[in-house]
């Protein structure tokens, strides 16, 4: 016989009055379900384990004077409706624009700008044959990007044994989608498919020859994913970070003034306008389960939440692997969760400097449009290559991949006058490292060596240095609950997608408890700072209110 949660311990005495809804973690999607849900007049509760909100999305002071995003670290994927229906600039939101969206440094002394009404020209510099194809090459990616843009704030089909009504509704829910497939002419569909079946690298060499292209470009399809760009599924990784856009203009990036912690200080603002509770340094212990039904969470601490429904924001892996009794999941979901794929070649660092970096390539230590643009250097697909191969070898890439950003360039409230902040997003390192090795041990070697890296391009930098934080994958999972390091809560690959994210059957945001939701990452249609996950489960958690019952 199984025994529910709530069976196999004692009720804690300190139990709080119920909610209409208790969400689990106030990483940004679970502040956008929160939001939502108190629109829609139910009353919410949220728990946060940090003694501050925000998951991965947080500004924080690293040493004296100096305040930067310390885990996610810049805007594009936020979603405008997201922003619109939870009013966050009236809660003191405000993204400016990158003055280049990046800047690449080439092996042989030279750079290429890319940004709007640039990249043509600058391209040219190397080839002009594929400046010639940029624009057909964009508008491709455009089109494919404006489909998937239209998925995102709506739930895949889902695949159910719920019966012919619950099989009908899916049905028409496919039709749909397959409408707006159909919209696309046949080569648009032959690149869709491409895009979701290749590797970055391949799609890459069919359209361009030469590498400072490719390498600015190919760099979108291996961020947070621990892969080659030649991997195969690598190629949808680059798209996913297509859909995004900034003050209306699509594919752009930006910064939020204040850092990425703005945009969820700017949530949670909305949030409790709304009347949503929010309690932190609350870690939760194990979900209280009744016949069946999520009846609330216990917290470490021992005190008891209750509420109608229970939401998650956490990975699955971790929702499923430490707060749900598995006696109370399916043999085959609780399997699926098990093998839930999690790992990101990342190691994130934050640096304070005393001055910008001197580009050996494009001199000059006054603030220039460069030094605001994403900083990518990893001059080929090849070099990327060759840094997962190290990585998968010795647990970390001997030249790694290394996109650095300064947002004080753009943004005088994270450092002090004449000093700067740098963000070094830092690829390929093995989320485990080999022969049992802890990060704890190779820790300060690795950011020594991502150090190294940016100074082969621009000499001053080590010396610039005035303090440095760096986060190991397994920095990232103990601080932000990033499982291995994964950035997206769970790969993006092919069967961790869309109707399949986080399992088939469970698509719409539904677990197999009742009354037991998910709003994060590990849903449709994954990681990445858009709020798209919070509000399409908020959506269906609004449509089943009706049907709870008060325990």
């Amino acid at each position: 016989m199984q025994l529910d949660s709530a069976a196999r311990q004692p009720m804690p005495s300190n139990t709080h009055s119920a909610s209409d809804v208790l969400i689990i973690g106030a990483g940004h999607n679970g502040l956008v379900c929160a939001g939502y849900l108190a629109a829609a007049g139910l009353s919410v509760t949220v728990l946060e384990r940090r003694s501050v909100v925000g998951g991965a999305a947080v500004t924080e002071e690293f040493h004296p004077g100096f305040r930067n995003s310390v885990a996610s670290y810049t805007v594009s994927l936020l979603q405008p409706k997201v922003i619109a229906d939870l009013e966050l600039h009236r809660h003191g939101l405000r993204i400016v624009e990158r003055p280049l969206s990046n800047f690449l440094p080439t092996a042989d002394g030279r750079y290429l700008k890319v940004g709007p009404g640039r990249t043509q020209e600058e391209v040219a510099k190397f080839s002009s044959r594929d400046a010639q194809r940029l624009s057909d090459y964009n508008a491709g990616l455009d089109t494919l990007a404006d489909l998937l843009r239209s998925l995102l704030l709506q739930r895949p089909p889902n695949m159910t044994d719920q019966g012919w009504r619950a099989s009908l509704a899916e049905l028409w829910r496919s039709l749909h989608l397959g409408r707006s497939v159909g919209q696309l002419s046949r080569s648009q569909r032959q690149e869709l498919l491409r895009m979701f079946a290749c590797s970055a690298g391949d799609y890459l060499d069919d359209w361009f020859e030469s590498d400072p292209i490719k390498a600015v470009l190919g760099f979108d399809g291996v961020v947070g994913h621990y892969a080659s760009p030649y991997s195969p599924g690598s190629a949808y990784v680059l798209l996913h970070h297509c859909f995004g856009e900034v003050n209306g203009r699509k594919g752009a990036w930006g910064h939020a003034i204040g850092g990425m912690g703005a945009i969820t200080q700017a949530m949670a603002a909305s949030a409790r306008a709304r009347g949503v509770q929010i309690h932190v340094d609350q870690p939760v212990r194990e979900l209280l389960v009744e016949r069946g039904r999520a009846v609330g969470v216990v917290t470490e601490s021992g005190e008891a939440f209750h509420a109608r429904a229970v939401v998650s924001n956490l990975n699955p892996k971790l929702l499923f692997g430490q707060l749900v009794d598995p006696a109370v999941l399916p043999d085959d979901f609780r399997t699926r969760m098990a093998q839930w794929r999690c790992g990101s070649g990342t190691f994130r660092m934050n640096v304070a400097l005393s001055e910008l970096p001197d580009f050996a390539c494009l001199p000059g230590r006054q603030a220039a449009e460069h030094h605001g643009a994403g900083i990518v250097m990893a001059p080929t697909l090849d070099y990327m290559e060759q840094a997962y191969f190290d990585a998968r070898t010795h647990g970390w890439a001997r030249q790694p991949i290394v996109e650095m950003l300064i947002p004080s360039t753009l943004d005088s409230t994270l450092a002090p006058k004449g000093h700067h902040v740098a963000s070094l997003f830092c690829q390929h390192v093995a989320p485990e490292l080999p022969n049992g090795e802890s990060w704890d041990t190779h820790r300060e070697t690795v950011a020594d060596l991502m150090i190294d890296t940016v100074t082969q391009y621009a000499p001053n930098f080590r010396a610039s240095v005035i303090a440095q934080q760096a986060l190991s994958p397994l920095d990232l999972e103990r601080s932000f609950g990033l499982v291995g390091g994964d950035i997206f809560h769970g790969q993006l690959a092919l069967d961790q997608m869309f109707s399949a994210r986080p399992t088939l059957g469970f698509a719409d945001h539904r677990t197999p408890v009742r009354h037991l939701y998910q709003c994060g990452s590990g849903t449709h249609p994954g990681g990445g700072v858009t709020g798209a996950p919070g509000h399409n489960a908020a959506v269906e958690i609004i449509k089943d209110r009706r049907r709870w019952t008060r325990a």
